[in-house]
């Protein structure tokens, strides 16, 4: 199994001889090093440190835990093959890294909540990108072979990009579900919005691409747009088992009306209740 340096101890042998030889040894260097296997297991400890606030200290909060497998199990079984050749670990790594995000929002959500939409917003986005970004460096994504600081600066790009799709997304799934939670209709609306984010972005660049002389072919937009309809997919695919958990769990139901600034529904109003007072007649 690789190892990777973390660490130098320097070693000195001591001991009084007399006249015989030297007090001290030569120092023998020891490199302290960690298993390749140790760095992956950080960004599930991250977790685990943030189910230990005060407001997730419940059964239910670990059933953060659900989504998270069933992300990593399905990019080390199902998602490779569907990828292109060559970029299996790039998007295995910014995919999983954004699943960490994603579980961390979902645990402070009800810290994030604000009283305008606006501002969730854009306590969610820095959460997200922050969280999905601690959660790369914690891998150790540089210290693999074959693996560069340009390549952890391209994904890190990516993993700001889908942070601020998602961040939107949330923010518009509020305004159209406004006090209501329809579950069906948000995964819906959810999976349309992100699409209509990668499809704009593919316009934006086309646009762009022909006002400054350099157009593309027509292919090249068609594959573009189908590129685009992927990528959202995917993103909507990586976020549905944290919407299928908010559907089957009353707490993160919750936490996912804190995100999409839903006001929880009024107690209902008792009618008033008549007291009658008898007087009783003296004998």
């Amino acid at each position: 199994m690789p190892y990777s340096a973390v660490g130098k101890l320097s070693i000195v042998a001591s001991a009084d001889l007399g006249g015989l030889g030297a007090r001290e040894g030569a120092p023998v260097e020891y490199i302290w090093t960690l298993p390749e296997a140790t760095p992956l297991l950080l960004p599930w400890l991250m977790i685990l440190g943030l189910l230990m606030l005060k407001s997730n200290r419940c059964g239910a909060a670990w059933l953060i835990w659900l989504p998270l497998i069933v992300v990593a199990v399905a990019l080390e079984t199902v998602v490779p093959p569907l990828l292109p050749s060559g970029s299996d670990f790039f998007l295995g790594a910014a995919m999983m890294s954004l699943a960490f995000g994603f579980a961390v929002v979902w645990l402070l959500a009800d810290r994030l909540r604000r009283k305008h939409r606006l501002l969730t917003f854009l306590c969610v986005l820095p959460t997200l990108a922050v969280g999905s970004g601690l959660a790369l460096l914690l891998r150790q994504v540089v210290g693999r072979q074959g693996v560069g600081s340009m390549d952890i600066l391209t994904i890190g790009v990516f993993l700001g990009v889908i942070a601020l799709a998602s961040s939107i997304t949330l923010m518009l799934c509020g305004l159209i579900c406004r006090q209501r939670l329809r579950m069906p209709v948000l995964y819906v609306v959810c999976a349309l919005l992100l699409v209509a984010a990668w499809e704009l972005c593919v316009v934006i660049i086309v646009a762009m691409a022909t006002a400054f002389g350099g157009g593309m072919s027509s292919q090249e937009v068609m594959r573009g747009l189908f590129l685009a309809l992927r990528v959202g997919l995917a993103q909507f695919l990586l976020l549905l088992p944290f919407l299928i958990l908010s559907s089957a769990s009353a707490f993160y139901r919750e936490r996912l009306k804190a995100l999409l600034n839903i006001k929880p529904a009024a107690p209902p109003v008792l009618p008033p209740v008549e007291i009658k007072s008898e007087t009783k007649t003296p004998l």
